[in-house]
Order: structure tokens, then C-alpha cells, then sequence
């Protein structure tokens, strides 16, 4: 699995104290401080990137304000960022996507979540003091990003794309984009590890829903959240011809697109 986009709880411990190795804990403030987490790491709550007002796509902060983010937290543009939660990383996920589509190449999440990493580590309630940066963001072109637009989905649903929906079955049942195949993000999670499943196993698992890395893939969920899980372990998996549907099913339903519904 590429270390770029996902690292182990063992590679993290071993670059704790390396100045260049960023870590960010994106749960509520309260858990943060009153839990505890991982040392030297900084609170970024989901809440703090997730703008519904904003007029980027979904609800994408804008690179100025996610900058804005990035250098109260010290964090440089050469900096590798570590990123966790404690809901299998789903939370901690949007942030690596978002990251990368603001610029940010070396972004990565951090496989388990702080539940997981505290079974055996060790954690802290002391919060490290940073200096501000200066962070100056540089966002991915519309050719490089991943992201795709509402019009990108019409005419992708007119190739051979697959369209995965990473939601429940109820949600899926109730309403779904025409031919989408589910596959709940949750499913690459082990439930007693809460780590990600083997390499070979989430290959065939994959490959068991046609999710195959010959094929285009086009990501939604309803918001774009659980699918930023997904995209991130598909590319750590190698997968490459992925698209992020930012504004999701909200999106497609508001702008009255065809829908199929009943079971799968």
C-alpha cells in the first residue's frame, strides 16, 4: 500500500519527534484537550474545513481560508502532514483530500484511528505550542484535480464509467444514481483493529463489486464526505482514473438528475 497516502501507526511513532512530520487531530476541540491524543499533534476540527456557505464546490472551504487553517496550525508547504480521527478515519480523510486539491502534496492519513493508536501507545493531554507559518496555497488545475463537476458526471454516465456509492443500504435502496454499484466505505475497515483490511484482501474485495483499477471510477456519496475515505484508500491502493463527485448526490438530485431506487 503507497505510503503516500496512507501510513502505519509504526511509521508515525517512529517520526514523532521529526520537526518536518505534521500530525493533525480533526476531532471536536473538547475530545482533543479532555481525551487526549497523539503527541505533538494540532487540533483542525472537521467543522473548521467544511464551509456550506462557501462558493467552492460542496462544501470546500476555499484555498485561502483552508491556508488560513494550515499556518495558525505552524504547518509549512514542505511540511508532511499526518492526519487522524477516531471514526475510522473517514473525518481525518476529507482533510487529506482537501489538502491535496488545495496543493498540499504530502498529505497522508494515518491508517487506524486515535482509538486504535491508543490500545498500545502513548498519548498525551499536553498541546504542543507552534509558531504561525506563512502558507501561501497553490490549488491543483482543473486537469490535475480530482474532483468532478456535475456536467463531468452526465458525460461520464454516458461511458463505461462505474459509479460507486459508498453510502448505507437504505440510502442506496432509496435513491441512487442510474447503474451505481454500493460499496460502503466502511467495508475496507476491520471492525476489531479498526485498521484497514489487508492489501490482497481489499483487492478482491474491490474487485468483487467490479471496482477495478482498468476501470473509471466516479466517487458520491451525499456530501462527499464518506467517499473522501474511499478515494483515499483506492489511491493508496494504486488506483488512479478516479473521479470525486464533490457535490454528491445533493447535488445531483437538486439539479433534478435521473435516479433509479429498489434494492441492488
Amino acid at each position: 500500500m503507497d505510503d503516500a497516502y496512507v501510513v502505519s501507526p509504526e511509521w508515525t511513532e517512529a517520526h514523532l519527534e521529526d520537526p518536518s512530520v505534521r500530525l493533525v487531530d480533526v476531532r471536536d476541540a473538547w475530545e482533543f484537550d479532555a481525551i487526549g491524543h497523539v503527541p505533538g499533534a494540532v487540533n483542525v476540527p472537521f467543522d473548521s474545513y467544511r464551509d456550506e456557505d462557501s462558493d467552492e464546490p460542496g462544501t470546500l472551504p476555499g484555498a485561502t481560508a483552508f491556508a488560513d487553517l494550515l499556518e495558525a496550525a505552524g504547518i509549512e508547504p514542505d511540511d508532511t502532514i499526518v492526519v487522524y480521527d477516531d471514526m475510522h478515519g473517514v473525518f481525518a480523510a476529507r482533510f487529506v483530500l482537501t489538502a491535496r486539491v488545495y496543493g498540499h502534496e504530502d498529505v497522508r492519513l494515518l491508517d487506524g484511528d486515535f482509538s486504535a493508536w491508543n490500545r498500545e501507545r502513548e498519548t498525551t493531554s499536553d498541546e504542543r505550542e507552534f509558531e504561525p507559518s506563512s502558507y501561501d496555497p497553490e490549488p491543483l488545475s482543473a486537469e490535475e484535480s480530482p474532483l468532478i463537476d456535475l456536467e463531468g458526471v452526465e458525460a461520464a454516465l454516458e461511458r463505461d464509467a462505474i459509479f460507486v456509492d459508498t453510502r448505507e443500504r437504505d440510502e442506496y435502496e432509496e435513491a441512487r444514481l442510474p447503474g451505481a454499484v454500493r460499496f460502503d466505505w466502511r467495508e475496507v475497515v476491520d471492525d476489531e483493529t479498526r485498521r484497514l483490511k489487508p492489501e490482497a484482501e481489499l483487492e478482491e474485495l474491490l474487485a468483487e463489486h467490479g471496482i477495478t483499477p482498468d476501470r473509471e471510477i466516479i466517487l458520491y456519496c451525499n456530501t462527499a464526505r464518506r467517499i473522501s475515505h474511499t478515494y483515499v484508500v483506492l489511491r493508496a491502493l494504486g488506483y488512479e482514473n478516479i473521479g470525486f463527485y464533490e457535490g454528491s448526490l445533493t447535488e445531483w438530485i437538486a439539479a433534478d438528475g435521473a435516479l433509479e431506487s429498489g434494492s441492488e
